[in-house]
């Protein structure tokens, strides 16, 4: 047979087969479509051979007859590689592999979490092992409290030691590990307590059974089979992960991780996965609220909503729109076609506003390529220039702390290890990692596998221009202290001698030179055929779709209120205290006669609005998000909104038809809006290619939500009606809300759910790949809107940066410090997130705090633009803060 460029032949039971070269038997039979069980092989994690169930008979040639049996995920594929899978002996070893697995497994499916989706039941049933013939009695275990996200169970541990390859060797966590003795493996902390890692939720889908599980979804559980699922997007940070939530009887139960190997890969972070309870608060807006009316459901409540919209559209001072960051593109586009283009602004304060245009700027003039998160993964040197990436974009830490690997990865490989081969390479390369620098104003969690130089944030800007100097060749002084002169040395060797250099940077700095700084490093990098990465982080889920789409900041949309031009404003999923100060929003609410505030969350902004609407949120409503690297990705509702609730979008598009927008009055379903807003929008055209259209279906069929095991309507709904009503219409979406539909493959951005048969659990998502660990078939979901000219002008971003730090005059120049819990709006109202969020602090330096006469631990209070932020609200405990290059005395 024809072999292609980079593939090998491979006999699977005499019948030969073209695999990829460079990769291990276990995956390219996983590749092929064989059932081959395992347990410790994990795509990301590598091959570990702990668990020895995936035996396989080898052959040393055609003439072979008899074989032996090797463990299929520890051997390389080679051209001619003969093996059987279906051989007796083979097959008999994989039988008794599960049945001492199995010994002291307690068998609790009937009650056990993972019941229907457990990898531990799918390779029990694929290796034919049916009856347990162990007599004695079982080892058992004291199970641990693991804090509010995980529920362990360790009775059932099969000792795989995939937790604790992921906790530790993967995510760098230290909390967890095993412990042994004899006979007696245990995994977990050495005492009981919530887990460090950000990253611990994704143990409840590494685990191949039931030890750990979801701790939220135990709270409002339900079997997997009867979970609608939809294809969704995280919206808690600018990353834009992909999501699975799962939602029964109108309540969101839980979010899992959607494979997207250019973004997320396999794992999400705490803050996405369990973010999500907000959907479920009890502080839901769920009815039109009118000033002035006692009954705000209705149709005549309705109509009178929309009287008052059109009024207050087609009067004398037309509205402001007051877009979001954290709306979709649809939503916030079709406020902009009501109130005007030259009325509609972003909803974040001038000052967020002009850094995102910026960061937006710098991605779309290369010649660095928007990195993506399998981009920053790959890199082989990184310079994080004052962003605190672990609190404000999670994944793209454990991004980086697989490319701190990457070089001794290529150094083990060279010596012959496959790169595979995880623990033969994690014993070659011991504690070597490669060059990680950040520049930060405090220690950040990737001090221990990072260079960390703490700086103020004058000094980061500096920095980051001295480094991009030196890669430049330029050699003139900086003007820099030493030590930091000398560190933008090291640093530009570094990053001049990788392959794949990448620079991180983000809005969250709060300084423009940080983020010009990234992009003079970016531009320098560029040359000689090389092409550095350049990854931004923004603030939230929708930051840079907001800036391709345009507008002014919140500011400007305050002034033409409070200069009586314009006597409404539409607020779009938006809670205005969070991004000006209380007493410019207080002047804004006292001098606008009309606020309409369309939110699905209570907030300070929709208790001082006259016209508060019901809005959906993303479990409820179809939508686009653009990530932090300009890709745009589809979302979809996995149940209706409850009633009286409904897609913002919507809502504005009734408000346009009742106010006689006759284009924006005339769409029909989210299909509309989106051929509108490429039509305007060039920039954003490429929405159109982020999903397929509301009338795709396969063989006539759409796409089903539920799963094909789901209970019936009929007897879900039994105890009220036995009369089966016909399942909700979905006009946006080529996805039904029932069980019926297409079985087979869908297009990646529409896979409502890993699950193939005999692959009852997550690790059936293989079955959608191309190849294991690879690209899904048909590609990876999203398009890209960002792609920069390779060449351009690689000149200096900023040819002179500042000289001195800027004067601050009074007071104190107050730098934020994120955090994961707590930081971002929705997720914050999440019970389990709300466990873990910390109260404020305030970080002096020891000599400032002396100056103030406080000391560590004090309650204090601060005045931060005009506004007292006092015990009610929260208190800020001081702590000491300082450090320079080097761990020098105070910055």
């Amino acid at each position: 047979m024809p072999v292609e460029i980079g593939k090998v032949t491979i006999h699977v039971d005499n019948r030969p087969f073209a695999v990829t070269s460079g990769t291990n038997l276990l995956a390219a039979c996983l590749s092929l479509g064989f059932d081959i069980p395992y347990f410790c092989w994990h795509p990301a994690l590598g091959s570990a051979g702990a668990c020895r169930l995936c035996a396989v008979k080898k052959y040393a040639g055609e003439k072979d007859t008899k074989g032996q049996i090797v463990m299929s995920c520890m051997e390389p594929v080679v051209d001619g590689l003969r093996i059987s899978i279906d051989d007796p002996e083979a097959r008999r070893f994989r039988a008794s592999v599960i049945e001492w697995l199995m010994a002291n497994h307690p068998h609790d499916c009937p009650v056990c979490d993972e019941g229907g989706e457990c990898h531990l039941q799918d390779m029990t049933v694929m290796t034919g092992h049916i009856y347990r013939e162990f007599r004695f009695r079982k080892r058992t275990h004291r199970n641990q409290n693991l804090g509010p996200f995980v529920h362990q169970e360790m009775n059932r541990c099969i000792q795989c030691h995939r937790c604790v390859r992921f906790y530790r060797d993967y995510a760098g966590g230290r909390d967890f590990a095993d412990f042994s003795t004899r006979d007696r493996l245990y995994y977990g902390r050495h005492e009981d307590g919530a887990l460090d890692s950000p990253f611990s939720g994704n143990l409840v889908e590494v685990c191949p059974t039931g030890v750990f599980t979801d701790k939220t979804f135990k709270r409002h559980y339900t079997r997997m089979w009867d979970l609608a699922t939809a294809p969704s997007v995280c919206v808690h940070c600018s990353l834009g992960c992909n999501t699975i939530p799962g939602e029964r009887y109108g309540t969101l139960r839980r979010v899992r991780n959607r494979y997207n190997g250019e973004v997320n890969g396999y794992f999400l972070c705490d803050r996405g996965r369990y973010g999500y309870e907000f959907v479920n608060d009890e502080r839901r807006i769920r009815k039109v609220r009118l000033a002035g009316q006692n009954h705000s459901d209705g149709s005549g409540a309705r109509e009178l909503l929309l009287r008052r919209v059109a009024e207050a559209v087609s009067g004398p001072h037309p509205p402001v729109g007051i877009g979001s960051p954290r709306a979709s593109l649809e939503a916030n586009f079709a406020l902009r076609e009501l109130v005007g283009a030259d009325r509609f602004y972003a909803g974040v304060s001038n000052s967020e506003w002009s850094l995102t245009v910026l960061a937006v700027d710098i991605l779309r003039s290369g010649p660095a390529r928007p990195a993506s998160l399998k981009d920053a993964g790959i890199s082989d040197a990184v310079f994080v220039l004052g962003e605190d990436v672990t609190n404000t974009a999670p994944l793209l830490d454990l991004a980086l702390r697989q490319a701190v690997r990457r070089r001794p990865v290529d150094a083990a490989v060279k010596t012959g290890i496959p790169s595979w081969h995880d623990l033969a390479v994690r014993n070659f390369i011991q504690e070597e990692k490669g060059p990680l620098f950040v520049a930060v104003t405090r220690r950040t969690a990737l001090s221990a596998v990072a260079g960390e130089f703490l700086l103020t944030p004058y000094e980061i800007e500096r920095l980051g221009f001295a480094v991009a100097r030196r890669i430049s060749g330029d050699t003139s002084p900086t003007g820099l202290p030493p030590e930091v002169d000398a560190a933008a040395g090291t640093i530009a060797r570094a990053l001049d001698g990788a392959a794949r250099p990448l620079v991180v940077a983000g809005v969250g700095s709060g300084i423009a030179g940080v983020l010009k700084a990234a992009a003079d490093i970016a531009r320098s990098l560029c040359h000689g055929g090389r092409r550095a990465g350049l990854c931004l982080v923004f603030p939230e889920c929708n930051s840079v779709g907001l800036a391709l789409m345009g507008g002014g900041g919140l500011e400007d949309g305050l002034e033409r209120v409070l200069s009586g031009e314009a006597g409404t404003a539409i607020i779009l999923e938006n809670d205005l205290y969070r991004r000006a100060p209380a007493n410019s929003i207080d002047s804004f609410f006292n001098r606008c006669r009309n606020v309409i505030a369309l939110d699905h969350l209570d907030n300070r902004t929709t208790a001082r609005a006259e016209t508060v609407i019901p809005a959906a949120t993303f479990a409820e409503s179809e939508g686009t998000l653009v990530n932090n690297e300009g890709r745009a990705q589809r979302f979809y509702k996995v149940c209706p909104p409850p009633p009286g609730v409904r897609e913002s979008w919507r809502w504005l598009h009734d408000f346009a038809r009742a106010a006689g927008r006759r284009e924006a009055g005339s769409w029909r379903n989210l299909d509309d809006i989106v051929r509108a807003l490429a039509a305007e929008k060039p920039d954003l055209a490429g929405i159109r290619e982020a999903a397929p259209p509301a009338d795709f279906r396969v063989h006539g069929l759409k796409i089903p939500r539920e799963s094909p095991r789901a209970s019936g309507r009929t007897a879900v709904h039994a105890a009220e009606d036995v009369w089966e009503n016909a399942p909700p219409q979905d006009p946006d979406s080529p996805l039904a809300f029932s069980m019926e539909g297409w079985a087979g493959f869908p297009p990646p951005p529409l896979i409502p759910r890993f699950w193939r048969p005999a692959w009852n659990s997550v690790q059936s998502v293989t079955q959608y790949q191309d190849e294991a660990g690879g690209p899904l078939r048909n590609g990876d979901p999203g398009r890209r809107l960002i792609e920069p000219p390779e060449s351009v002008h690689t000149g200096p971003y900023e040819e002179d940066p500042p000289a001195e730090p800027p004067q601050i005059g009074e007071g104190m120049d107050l730098v934020p410090f994120f955090h994961i819990f707590g930081s971002e709006e929705l997720s914050a109202r999440s019970p389990g997130i709300a466990e873990l969020t910390p109260e404020p602090v305030l970080l002096l330096h020891p000599d400032d705090a002396l100056s103030f006469g406080i000391e560590n631990g004090d309650r204090v209070e601060l005045e931060v633009g005009g506004e007292t932020v006092s015990r009610h609200r929260g208190s800020f405990e001081v702590g000491a803060f300082g450090g320079r290059v080097g761990g020098g005395p105070g910055a």
